[in-house]
């Protein structure tokens, strides 16, 4: 843990972050960051969401994992926070962010989905790609999505050594399918003022870049004016292996 003089901030640049996660993960994937985050004063709260953690119901809508974040952040009583998405996370943030809009000090996606209004998380996705993961959903009990292990290891963990890919695969378990095809109503989220920024490690191989697909410029665009941080990591490994560095990215993509 860092506890360089550099992070000993003064009580009004500390910040509330709320953190939320993405698919085939739960809340303790933010364990590591938020005890950086902490360490150097800030206040964190990672909130689990519908159908994920100990949540034994897969058969879940995007429209219950929001309101498991919006209830968090109204039962606490949450004010002037930074509400952070990682991957899927980033579509939950986009919803949250409509209901309550006078909450939010700042909007934070972290190599996140921004849809477009009326689309879903799969038509991100290149062809091929959809296709996997219909074809993934059609052969599950229980309308859910586990990821190969190959794939995950190209395209999440990229850079992570093998024992590291998979220990993290072994604590992955299958994603409730429907959040991820629904097309979401976000003309509420279009007309907000909500200031945000966009978090892009340039080793993020989850969404492959290519023309007309991918994290930045594709979907960080979306945002109209925003504040962009770059970083060098991939999907999942980062908040494993060096959250140091992304709470660092995260506090410079939220701070005043």
């Amino acid at each position: 843990m860092e506890s360089d003089e550099r992070y000993h901030l003064p009580a009004d640049q500390r910040l509330t972050f709320v953190l939320v996660h993405g698919s085939w993960a739960d809340a303790h994937f933010w364990d590591g960051v938020a005890a950086v985050l902490r360490s150097r004063g800030h206040t964190v709260y990672t909130p689990e969401y519908a159908g994920h953690g100990k949540d034994p119901n897969k058969d879940v809508t995007h429209a219950m994992i929001t309101k498991s974040v919006v209830d968090f952040i109204t039962k606490l009583n949450l004010h002037n926070i930074v509400l952070v998405g990682h991957s899927f996370g980033g579509t939950v943030i986009q919803k949250v962010a409509e209901q309550v809009p006078d909450r939010i000090k700042r909007l934070v996606f972290w190599d996140a989905f921004v849809l477009k209004d009326g689309e879903s998380v799969v038509d991100e996705f290149p062809l091929q790609m959809r296709q996997g993961f219909e074809q993934l959903r059609a052969s599950s009990k229980d309308d859910t999505l586990m990821l190969p292990f190959p794939l995950f290891r190209d395209s999440f963990v990229n850079t992570a050594t093998l024992e590291e890919a998979e220990q993290m695969y072994a604590s992955i378990t299958p994603e409730p399918a429907k959040p991820l095809f629904e097309k979401l109503d976000l003309k509420a989220f279009y007309a907000l003022p909500t200031p945000k920024s966009y978090v892009y490690f340039y080793q993020d191989n989850a969404v492959p870049q290519g023309e007309g697909f991918g994290w930045h410029p594709h979907m960080s665009m979306r945002l109209g004016q925003y504040r962009l941080i770059v970083g060098d990591g991939d999907h999942f490994t980062t908040a494993h292996t060096r959250p140091a560095m992304l709470a660092q990215k995260l506090y410079e993509a939220g701070r005043y």
